[in-house]
């Protein structure tokens, strides 16, 4: 007989939020989205926030950091931020999607990879119902050359890509399964597979034994230490859902877990305006690596 996995306690670290998403361990804070509020926030391991940045309206946007430290943004292009406070746009992907970009990654060679999940938001249910797998993964590589890496990912979500640049890993959240690409020497993602499968993936992070922390299974409300294949090896059990983990703090061993309550996509504007959004944090057994 199997016994369950164990369990850690989380604790709080900020609440008031509206809907936090997209976390980033950058420059020793925890970066992230508050969607709905339209900021890019960082707050640090005593509770501290601050407002770094005004971020797109709406849902669904991302950040990260290009190797020389201009911030890439998301939405209905690919932006990015110059020294100066001036905002341009870093890629033409338009003839790739016409539904904007959401996740984002950029690996330890330059290379970004942005996602789109294909359709309007507004037929979430629809496609979710439906089979359909419109979502795709582009490259942008350090010299500017834009290409379609992947394409047919069941509502792409929260991306990692392994320390030695050789493997990315998606979350397809309407497939509930994570899938895994090698990477090749120009960027191109190929050897599609499935990673682990039966679980509820959105935001996702790496750590140093190869375990991804994401959500055990839709409607679940925790966060979990998968190894591999699926195996659970720890369990962080919310009080709401859980959206998305990233590990930061000294030696990257604190895991943060960004939480609202959930009541649906009709029920979206109420969480925001209800500000459920809430970090916990809790001590993780291995350290976090990889990319983002």
């Amino acid at each position: 007989m199997s016994s369950s996995p164990p369990t850690l306690m989380p604790r709080l670290l900020l609440d008031g939020l509206a809907m936090p998403e997209s976390p980033r361990w950058h420059q020793g804070r925890l970066w992230f989205s508050n969607w709905g509020a339209g900021e890019i926030v960082a707050v640090d391991l005593d509770g501290n926030s601050e407002v770094m940045a005004e971020g797109p309206e709406g849902l669904g946007w991302a950040v990260n950091w290009l190797p020389d430290g201009r911030m890439l943004i998301t939405g209905d292009e690919l932006m990015r931020l110059e020294p100066d406070g001036t905002r341009v746009r870093h890629a033409d992907l338009s003839a790739i999607s016409e539904y904007g970009w959401s996740e984002l990654t950029v690996d330890g060679r330059g290379n970004v990879y942005v996602n789109t999940i294909g359709f309007d938001f507004a037929n979430f249910g629809t496609v979710m119902n439906s089979g359909q797998a419109p979502g795709k993964i582009a490259l942008v590589t350090p010299s500017g050359q834009v290409k379609q890496v992947a394409d047919e990912i069941a509502f792409s979500n929260g991306m990692v890509i392994t320390p030695d640049n050789s493997t990315l890993i998606v979350s397809e959240s309407f497939a509930q399964r994570l899938t895994a690409f090698d990477i090749a020497d120009d960027g191109t993602l190929f050897h599609r597979r499935v990673w682990a499968d039966g679980v509820g993936p959105d935001g996702i992070c790496l750590d140093a034994d190869g375990c991804i922390w994401a959500s055990s299974a839709v409607g679940v409300n925790d966060s979990a230490r998968i190894r591999e294949g699926g195996q659970i090896l720890e369990r962080v059990e919310v009080d709401r859902a859980c959206f998305a983990a990233m590990l930061g703090g000294p030696n990257r061993r604190t895991l943060f877990m960004l939480t609202a309550q959930w009541q649906g996509t009709e029920g979206i504007d109420d969480i925001i305006k209800a500000r459920t959004g809430r970090i916990l944090v809790t001590d993780a057994p291995a350290s976090g690596v990889g990319w983002p």
